[in-house]
């Protein structure tokens, strides 16, 4: 049993209200201010802020296969130093979750070393190779979030019509990388500003959107809950924003990085810049920003994707794509949209665990009595620079260090358990 005193959460009208929290066998058993209980173990938090655990429902743990750049254990231990409670293990491993042995396979591997709550997604084709579909209805019953072939944009419109049909017959989302492969012509950095003054190929915007319209309209047709990972111009946010007066059953996720950078931020062709999604214009940036405050996307994601020092001491064309988020996802949300006032505390809560959990039909992201407790305590006063040496996670790639943020986790529960605490707590 244990009893935290002196806490905050916050209402649906966004005001803070003190509570204390009595948390026994994995449930939150009561919240009210005065709480006492000799049995319990007794933490004061000092006015910290209690949020719902946060989920994000995109992160790359890399084992098994690339055990170099990230470890289950790692990856997990990262997610609850950053507070989130459960996230969703994207499917580009060795092997690939494609098959009863190779999810079995995942799932052991999970059980064993998780520290925070883990669902993989499983493979919409055969080795990610966009052709042959899994057994989606056997994976289906296997503890699985979805399927996704992240990373890797489906290129067939008559396999993702298939995969779609399937997936909602067995009531699954399909989550989808958009990028049409026939538009990429070799660029790696978004085809803009930045590229063309430092002579870079680049990413059109429509590589992205244009799938995504494709896949709105297989998902009308076959009615799907189709979810969109890490959205990133402002067309792909004005087709979610169609789809959804359409009434098509479409959720879109953003990472932190498209909302707080474009290209022009990137600093002397550096690779902790690179990533997939690229950064675009300061136009799609604040489109994405626009859609997220206006609820035509959902949910932040952080699309953590560690990579080995070496990999990104390469130049940008050699460089692989992605960026860590897990550590940093809430201080850099907190202090750059809430503390500015670009939106409130409870709409950040609402899209970093209460809206991830509904939209994925997972019962968390709720703080209230008989509620599981997953729980992160968040000192919202609390300032430090990003340091990656500092980071729990293998990979220190991030764009954002010496950044000063404040709102950083100080506890993480899981089911009623301590899985991370700040020595200072």
């Amino acid at each position: 049993m244990i009893l935290l005193k002196n806490g905050y959460f916050i209402s649906e009208e966004n005001d803070l209200i003190k509570s204390d929290f009595l948390i026994n066998d994995g449930k939150i058993l009561n919240m009210e201010i005065g709480i006492e209980c000799d049995e319990a173990e007794v933490y004061d938090l000092a006015g910290a802020f209690v949020s719902p655990g946060l989920v994000d429902v995109h992160v790359h743990l890399r084992e098994p296969g690339y055990e170099r750049k990230e470890t289950i254990e790692t990856g997990t231990l990262a997610a609850a130093k950053g507070g989130f409670t459960t996230i969703a293990a994207m499917a580009n491993t060795i092997p690939v979750p494609d098959s009863v042995e190779h999810v079995t396979y995942i799932n052991d591997l999970l059980d064993k070393s998780a520290k925070v709550r883990v669902f993989p997604y499983a493979a919409i084709t055969i080795g990610e190779r966009g052709e042959e579909i899994v057994d989606v209805e056997t994976l289906a019953n296997m503890n699985i979030l979805g399927f996704s072939d992240d990373g890797r944009g489906i290129q067939e419109a008559g396999v993702m019509y298939q995969a779609m049909k399937r997936a909602k017959a067995v009531n699954k989302p399909i989550v989808a990388h958009c990028e049409d492969d026939s538009l990429l012509f070799g660029g790696y950095l978004h085809d803009g500003e930045y590229a063309k003054e430092n002579g870079h190929k680049g990413i059109l915007s429509v590589s992205e959107s244009a799938q995504i319209a494709r896949d709105i309209m297989l998902a009308q047709a076959t009615g799907v809950h189709y979810h969109i990972c890490h959205i990133s111009t402002k067309e792909s946010v004005e087709l979610v924003r169609f789809a959804k007066q359409q009434g098509i059953h479409v959720t879109a996720e953003v990472s932190p990085h498209h909302l707080l950078l474009c290209d022009m931020d990137i600093k002397n062709d550096d690779t902790n810049y690179k990533m997939n999604p690229p950064l675009r214009s300061e136009r799609d940036r604040l489109a994405c920003v626009e859609g997220l405050l206006d609820g035509t996307i959902d949910v932040i994601a952080t699309d953590h994707a560690p990579h080995h020092e070496d990999e990104k001491a390469r130049n940008l064309y050699e460089a692989p794509f992605g960026i860590v988020g897990l550590e940093t996802a809430f201080p850099l949300m907190y202090t750059h949209f809430v503390k500015t006032g670009i939106m409130t505390l409870n709409q950040l809560v609402n899209c970093m665990s209460r809206k991830p959990a509904d939209i994925f039909n997972l019962p968390y992201g709720k703080l209230e009595v008989g509620a599981i407790a997953d729980l992160t305590i968040i000192d919202l006063e609390k300032e430090m620079k990003i340091d990656p040496q500092h980071f729990v996670s293998k990979g220190k790639n991030t764009p954002f260090t010496g950044y000063c943020v404040s709102g950083w986790p100080v506890m993480t529960l899981v089911d009623g358990k301590i899985v991370y605490q700040a020595m200072n707590l």
